[in-house]
This record gives C-alpha cells, structure tokens and sequence, in this order.
C-alpha cells in the first residue's frame, strides 16, 4: 500500500500575549490505509478523526506548540492511543495550554520517523517557536512546515517566544536547500513550493518581521 497524505480544515481561535483570533488549521494526516501519523491537533478532535478515517494512529506530531496546533492533542491522544511529540524547547509554548499534562516524548532534529514504511525527517526550524519544527517526506516530495513557511513568506515573528532572524535563518538553512519541487503543506492556508519560495529570500529580510 503506498503512502498518502490526507488533509483537513478545523475552524477555532489562536490565543497568545492576550489577544484572541479567530483561525482555520490545516491537519495533515501520513500513511497508509493501515497506519498514519497526524500533524497538529487544532481545535477538533472529531474532524481529525475523520481524516484518520479509522486506521491506527502511530503519533501526534507538534510542529509547535501554539494553543491553535496542540488544543486538542493530549484528548486526540486519549482518542487514539498515539503519543503526542513535541521538541523539547517548545514545552516553555505547550505549558501556555496545558499546564498539568506533559507531551508523551520528544521531536529531535534530525530523527526519522516510519511510518508505513516511509521516513518522515524531523527538521528543527526555530524562530516562529523555540521549539517549531517541519517534516521532511522526500519520497512523497513534501515537506510540512506548521507555521514557518507559508505562501508568501515566514510565519509571524512579532509575538512572545518568536525571532524574525531566527525563522530566516531556519527557512534558508532548512527549508530552501530541499529540491524546488517540494511542496510545502502548510499549517494555514494553500499549499506552495520551495521552489516558488526561495526567490523572495531578499524581500522577505526587507521587509522584515
């Protein structure tokens, strides 16, 4: 059976440094019609469920811990069986919505995940979060980047925990070095590619944050 990627819209709020909007999240769901990994858990745990379409969930991928991203995890988690994986230096971001329950291990850059016999990389991409970190699938040509690539440039910058430099340098080092024809699954939003992205390096560091 081959891997495939699976995608839904929940429709919430995204609350931080006081402030309240209103968001849709994409969720991604990895895998085959036996197995799957879900990146993020937004806002619902029924409409995620729904895209898992009933196969076995192997893990709850955080690409960070933003309270629209990991609202519904530890009850999807519950849902499901699966652990919930976080990169350790965002627990500082999870502990914003889930003081009492901690994420069930760890994200480390580098690490490759299987899922259906497909290795899913982790790639640390800090600067949206200390802790932010996108998914490399190179046999399906994808990479999901939460919210540190978007269509149009970096994810925000101007909030507590985030740095315009760092996001940058994360994308350049990271993101833009993957082949052009990379599609980029995005947290929010439509879809792009590294190679629609990488020209506009320079007009994003103009810009700034």
């Amino acid at each position: 059976m081959s891997t495939r990627v699976d995608h839904g819209v929940t429709r919430g709020t995204f609350s931080l440094d006081g402030e309240t909007f209103d968001v849709d999240n994409n969720v991604w769901v990895i895998g085959d019609d036996e197995e799957c990994v879900v990146v993020d858990a937004p806002h619902d745990v029924d409409k995620v469920l729904g895209v898992v379409a009933g196969r076995r969930v192997r893990a709850i991928l955080a690409t960070h811990a933003h309270d629209d991203h990991v609202r519904v995890a530890p009850a999807l988690a519950a849902a499901t069986g699966a652990p919930v994986l976080l990169h350790p230096d965002d627990l500082v971001v999870w502990r914003l919505t889930h003081p009492d329950t901690d994420p069930d291990g760890e994200l480390a850059d580098g690490q490759v995940l299987d899922i259906a016999g497909t290795g899913l990389r982790v790639l640390h991409t800090p600067g949206h979060s200390p802790g932010a970190c996108c998914f490399h699938v190179p046999e399906l040509g994808a990479v999901f980047t939460g919210d540190t690539l978007f269509r149009g440039g970096p994810g925000a910058t101007g909030r507590s925990f985030s740095d315009f430099d760092t996001i940058v340098g994360s994308i350049s080092r990271r993101l833009l070095t993957l082949p052009a024809d990379t599609v980029v699954h995005t947290g929010h939003g439509d879809d792009t590619t590294v190679g629609a992205e990488a020209p506009h390096l320079s007009d994003w560091l103009s810009r700034g944050r």
